[in-house]
């Protein structure tokens, strides 16, 4: 499917960008729930428990990792949302020929009954 013509094919880099933090934020509470899951993965050696000493640091420090992880990307789409838009990435307004000056006139457009 082609897009309309006038219109980029791609995402402007600051919008996709801003995109990919989003889902970076929405993937971060799947992250977590796997990362304190680790430890039931481990398991004792022959059937014996494990010291829960190296396993509450474990699971401190992924906390903290999550913290981290969620404090940078909360920061970035901050960033990103006071940026201002970049202008060369917006599409060109469809009343005016490509590279017209923005004081110029509005190209004519035919008639409804007009041969196009």
């Amino acid at each position: 499917m082609k897009p309309p013509s006038g219109q980029p094919l791609f995402l402007a880099r600051q919008s996709y960008r801003r995109r990919r933090l989003m889902d970076a934020a929405r993937m971060l509470p799947f992250l977590g729930a796997f990362l304190f899951l680790v430890p039931v993965l481990w398991g004792g050696e022959g059937g014996r428990a494990r010291a829960t000493a190296g396993d509450g640091i474990y699971l401190i420090l992924a906390w903290a990792a999550l913290i981290v992880a969620a404090f940078v990307v909360s920061r970035a789409l901050t960033r990103s949302a006071e940026a201002p838009p970049d202008p060369a990435a917006t599409p060109a307004r469809p009343d005016r020929p490509a590279g017209a000056p923005e004081d110029a006139a509005p190209a004519a457009r035919p008639g409804p009954g007009a041969d196009p």
